[in-house]
């Protein structure tokens, strides 16, 4: 029983396109290069996405708090050229993707397929100009925000914090969604605070996704959606990517385990459909060395459910274990997201 189990998840991750649909990648990288590296995607990533049978990654472009306002399109025009280099040094082994032609290729040519997104749009400040030049670079996801206020929307917070009226989308907010739109780019609301969700709903044209958000009913935190947002957002053929933030995945800490994560799965499949559902894992543990020493107003601290991709296989087996069928799987693992991406690219 276990070595045919272990057959079919190797078979699994072998036969079947596995897709993260947010990770922070070039937050490390761009710092690895400035430290003189070379070749950092191929040395300190590829091997787990080999492991764990990833072939496309979505790459945010996150801003610290510290780069904002003045240099935060600077930092992210540093994280782009950061991976334009890492992509010539390992040109046989990774590439950027800017359409739904190029990711084909990268999984027919057993490459890592890169597609690149916007975590919060501080780098655009309020100047929709910029919104082209980055989508000439390859940008073609626009997470609006991240959890905090910009120019188009409030975010919503990890934790409790004091703060004045919340806002939906702003008018800036609101010309951006049309514009990124119109240019071939679609809008991710992972981070959008509840009024903003709406907005989103009212004001998009095209199919949404959430890159990395779990289920409000099962933990109930702002950062995960509401049965009527999962609802809104299978309605727009979108997608929902599970994360691995054990904040996010249980209540406490020792019910935060891969079983607990496919508990949400389960949930988003009953209540929407097995098209509705993806990963956008969001590992932070490796990033987190390069956090500022702060009071956290939380009794719990923060960290991944699961050691790096290369741990994915725990989620295949725990799928398995609960009846999904391998076409089932293979929606989860990365057709669902590849629906969108062919859609819209």
């Amino acid at each position: 029983m276990i070595r045919n189990m272990d057959e079919a998840i190797n078979r699994i991750h072998k036969d079947f396109p596995i897709v993260d649909a947010h990770f922070d990648l070039l937050y490390d990288v761009v710092r690895q290069r400035q430290l003189g590296r070379s070749k950092v995607i191929e040395t300190d990533y590829l091997p787990g996405f080999k492991e764990g049978g990833v072939n496309i990654v979505v790459s945010s472009l996150y801003i610290d708090e510290i780069f904002i306002p003045e240099m935060a399109l600077r930092r992210a025009l540093d994280q782009i050229s950061a991976l334009y280099e890492e992509v010539d040094e390992s040109r046989d082994k990774i590439m950027l993707c800017r359409n739904y032609k190029e990711i084909e290729v990268a999984i027919k040519e057993d490459k890592l397929g890169i597609l690149l997104s916007f975590e919060g749009i501080e780098p655009l400040y309020n100047d929709l100009n910029l919104l082209r030049i980055f989508y000439e670079l390859g940008v073609r996801i626009v997470g609006l925000t991240w959890s905090r206020r910009n120019y188009a929307a409030d975010g919503c917070h990890f934790n409790m914090v004091k703060e004045g009226k919340k806002g939906g989308l702003t008018s800036f907010g609101v010309e951006l969604i049309e514009m990124a739109e119109d240019l071939g780019m679609f809008i991710d609301v992972s981070h959008l605070n509840d009024e903003g969700f709406w907005d989103v709903l009212e004001v998009s044209k095209k199919t949404i996704i959430a890159s990395h958000s779990n289920c409000r009913k099962l933990v109930p935190v702002m950062r995960n959606l509401t049965d009527e947002q999962i609802k809104a957002i299978a309605l727009k053929n979108g997608v929902i990517g599970i994360n691995i933030a054990n904040k996010f995945v249980a209540d406490n800490d020792n019910m935060a385990n891969t079983k607990a994560l496919v508990d949400h799965i389960d949930y988003i499949v009953n209540l929407v459909g097995i098209k509705h559902v993806g990963f956008g894992f969001d590992f932070c543990d490796e990033l987190r060395k390069y956090e500022l020493p702060k009071i956290v107003n939380s009794k719990r601290e923060s960290y991944d459910i699961l050691k790096g991709h290369k741990e994915i296989k725990e989620i295949t087996k725990e799928l398995i274990k609960r009846g999904y069928k391998e076409e089932d799987i293979n929606m989860i693992f990365g057709e669902n997201f590849l629906r969108v991406y062919r859609a819209v690219l």
